[in-house]
């Protein structure tokens, strides 16, 4: 085995906006394509704080940013083209692009939805190259799924991350020890991963400007300034230092949640309620569809003060019943919400746990098994036939807040 390790990044480019491309052409050949034309996947653009979740590289030419509000977007490019997110098809991309990746190396780490690491140490000999094994991966993505990765190859998870960013889209790209003085340090301080604008600003306040001036300064000084711990986090990046292993994540979640940002602020119970149902079916259904329960309910909400306020407790029995995630929800908002005007509400459901050896509580009836039959068979149907194609009565009134069954809303994002 080769003493130095060998690790691949394989990031997707403009995820979500490249995977609602592909969704949209596998239904209409002649749809046109996203990812040619200055496009976003966001929210909705009246909304007041929808955000671009992905940017096409034409949209990007203008400026517009990953994380940016619409309204600001549009400012910068009047004729964007924004699209509503479709995050149960962006999951089947994903586990697709892992399935292609288990051929390579049985040791891998998904780092995000659109992100994974692989070790590749053990198995580089059975393909080729490391950069012809790279660049077999990268076509295959192309080819069988319909869309393009950026690959980074380094001696560890640090260096293959950020080789993966150098030039986009669609490239392979190496950074080795011996290439560290030539292609990291030269980069600027934003630029290295886990250093933020906060860092950053602290970090140009004392003449550090690029990654190799970080690399070459007196670790006391960066930890009179950041804290020893992150200080020497980022030195160590800095100088390429990264001994993380790729590991296998635990498949289960420490938690579920989902949140809304109002279009305009909240003051009644009524419609507070309904906004919970709308999380709490989004929640519910990940739950079931993970295969995993809960045993705690977390409610959270930001008033127009920007003030923030969470209540939880704890379940009597674990469950993924979104009829119990409500009615648990409710009662949490009612004992902590004094009706103060709220621009965000928040649901969340922790201590998760596998549901394969949930014990059928002895009080159970069949109105409840009842319940969980339905909320499943609403799983299915909206699976198959997307989230809008079943929906709750309350959720069809003309003023409502919530019009969409898991989740969505038309005055309001996800998140």
């Amino acid at each position: 085995m080769p003493s130095q390790r060998l690790i691949f990044h394989i990031d997707v480019n403009s995820a979500f906006l490249s995977w609602e491309s592909v969704y949209r052409l596998s239904r209409d050949p002649d749809a046109q394509d996203l990812r040619l034309i200055p496009s976003a996947v966001g929210g909705d653009p009246s909304s007041r704080h929808g955000i671009v979740l992905a940017s096409s590289t034409p949209a990007k030419r203008y400026g517009v940013t990953t994380g940016e509000p619409l309204v600001q977007a549009l400012r910068k490019c009047p004729d964007l083209v924004v699209v509503p997110s479709r995050f149960s098809f962006y999951r089947k991309c994903s586990r697709a692009m892992m399935d292609l990746l288990s051929d390579y190396t049985p040791d891998s780490e998904q780092f995000s939805i659109d992100e994974t690491f692989l070790d590749m140490t053990s198995t580089i000999h059975l393909f080729g190259t490391p950069l012809e094994t790279a660049d077999q991966i990268r076509e295959r993505v192309k080819r069988e799924l319909g869309f393009t990765v950026n690959i980074g190859i380094g001696p560890n998870k640090l260096l293959a991350k950020m080789a993966s960013d150098f030039e986009k889209p669609d490239k392979c790209h190496t950074l080795s020890a011996e290439e560290i003085p030539s292609r990291l340090w030269p980069l600027p301080i934003r630029d290295l991963f886990l250093v933020g604008r906060s860092a950053q600003h602290k970090l140009e306040n004392i003449g550090i400007h690029t990654i190799g001036q970080l690399a070459a300064c007196d670790l006391k000084i960066l930890k009179a300034h950041l804290g020893d711990k992150y200080a020497i986090l980022i030195h160590q990046y800095a100088n390429g230092i990264d001994d993380l292993p790729v590991a296998q994540k635990d498949p289960i979640n420490k938690g579920y949640g989902n949140s809304v940002t109002l279009s305009r602020d909240v003051d009644d119970m009524e419609t507070a309620c309904q906004i919970l149902l709308s999380l709490c079916e989004t929640v519910g259904a990940r739950l079931r569809s993970h295969h995993v329960l809960c045993a705690n309910v977390c409610v959270g909400f930001k008033d127009w003060r920007f003030c923030s306020q969470s209540h939880q407790a704890d379940l009597k029995e674990p469950t993924d019943s979104t009829a119990v995630l409500y009615q648990m929800a409710c009662q949490l908002l009612k004992e902590a919400w004094d009706l103060t005007p709220v621009r965000l509400i928040s649901v969340r459901a922790g201590k998760i746990q596998d549901d394969s050896f949930c014990q059928m509580s002895l009080f159970s009836d069949a109105r409840s098994q009842k319940q969980k039959d339905m909320e499943k068979a609403v799983d299915a149907i909206r699976e198959r036939f997307g989230t809008d194609s079943i929906k709750r009565a309350s959720f069809l009134k003309k003023d409502a807040l919530v019009d969409h069954a898991a989740g969505k809303s038309k005055h309001l994002d996800a998140t």
